[in-house]
């Protein structure tokens, strides 16, 4: 069964370019393929570095290093580090963070509806 195209009522042409450029502003900040898994890993406090590779799978540290210095860049995350013996370096989401919620409960409602459809045409 073809389900009807989502349409935008009252979208002109300078909205429509509007929204395109805040969709492509915040997939610059949040998008690819580790970014939000590394919020969701980092929403119940702070993570030391090798818990946060641990609770991702498949990600490598390299990639982690570059994506946590991103979010840090970008309000996302604070890195606090501990001196001492060993030196430990905690990562923890910042109030800015909350301001994805929506984004994320949106996103994970989204793909649960997508694979039990994909599970029901299968």
């Amino acid at each position: 069964m073809m389900e009807e195209p989502i349409t935008f009522p009252g979208v002109n042409t300078q909205a429509c370019s509007v929204r395109l450029n805040a969709v492509g502003d915040a997939l610059y900040v949040i998008g690819g393929k580790w970014k939000l898994r590394i919020i969701i890993a980092l929403s119940e406090g702070h993570r030391r570095f090798n818990e946060l590779q641990r609770a991702i799978e498949g990600i490598s540290a390299k990639v982690l290093s570059n994506e946590l210095k991103d979010l840090e860049i970008n309000g996302f995350v604070k890195r606090t580090v501990h001196t001492g013996t060993p030196v430990v370096v905690e990562y923890e989401p910042t109030a800015y963070t909350g301001s994805l919620h929506n984004v994320l409960t949106a996103l994970a409602e989204w793909g649960m509806m997508h694979r039990e459809k994909l599970r029901r045409e299968g």
